[in-house]
């Protein structure tokens, strides 16, 4: 079981609704995932982008914006994706003063829903360039298509060990992790960055470590904090920065971002991929 509580929006065949209907918003308690942790993952943010914003103005003209909720990650909750891509449907066909007044309903919204501050960045499409500007991920890159084996395709973290030697700092990337939506089966893929001090971590350690996500069903969150709490626990890192940066679907990107270093959510990342 996910969560505690049923679902009504995904896996089902969904109504579309074009006036503007808050009770769409589903959530999803973060606890039930965390139960097991033995230490702390809730240090960084959720990072969602959202593409397909349109609204009418109060001359009944379409206008078409993006965005960005940044939601912390000591939230208690997180918003179901689907949910939320219906909800920001339903603004289509109703009229709002000016995009601000978008910003403040969906602040509002989703506040309630999460019981928690979080932030609302709208954008005219036309001034979006430079925020939603595709850039390259740093770091080395670790995929290898042959000259190993692969070891387990469910979640392993005793694929993860801790290797004696010089301290460094490092920052690693990968195009690989594919994980599964626990309710629909559907597949989710996203590129990973990991930063990080300590011990030198192995390299196809890591990568083997990050294959074996190929059939685990979790929410993006829920997969990115274990991704931290594994690296951390298994490797006694010092400090630790994973984001794994999911592909786009009906309109959204979510990039979850676990954080032992100070970090400043507006300049995450969007890949090529996004």
């Amino acid at each position: 079981m996910v969560n505690d509580f049923a679902l009504h929006q995904l896996g089902t065949k969904s109504a579309y609704f074009d006036e503007y209907n808050p009770h769409l918003l589903e959530k999803v308690s973060r606890a039930p995932s965390r139960a097991s942790f033995r230490i702390a993952t809730n240090h960084g943010f959720d990072i969602w982008r959202l593409y397909e914003i349109t609204y009418l103005n109060r001359l009944s003209i379409p206008e078409v914006a993006m965005g960005i909720i940044t939601i912390p990650a000591t939230s208690p909750f997180i918003v179901e994706s689907k949910s939320l891509k219906l909800y920001l449907g339903s603004f289509t066909q109703t009229k709002f003063e000016n995009l601000d007044e978008v910003a403040q309903v969906i602040t509002h919204d989703l506040a309630t829903l999460l019981e928690s501050d979080l932030k609302v960045d709208l954008y005219p499409v036309e001034e979006a360039s430079e925020i939603f500007a595709v850039k390259k991920i740093p770091g080395t890159l670790i995929d290898l298509s042959s000259g190993f084996v692969v070891d387990s395709l469910k979640v392993n973290p005793n694929l993860l060990v801790r290797h004696e030697g010089p301290r460094v700092e490092e920052r690693l990337r990968s195009n690989i992790l594919r994980t599964l939506c626990p309710v629909t089966s559907q597949p989710d893929h996203a590129s990973v960055f990991i930063s990080y001090q300590g011990m030198q971590i192995n390299h196809l350690d890591l990568l083997r470590y990050l294959i074996s996500y190929r059939t685990h069903q979790g929410f993006h969150e829920q997969c990115t904090e274990m991704i931290y709490h594994d690296l951390k626990l298994k490797l006694k890192l010092d400090k630790l920065e994973v984001i794994c940066m999911f592909t786009r679907r009906g309109g959204i990107d979510i990039n979850p971002i676990r954080s032992d270093f100070a970090y400043d959510a507006s300049e995450v990342i969007r890949h090529l991929r996004q």
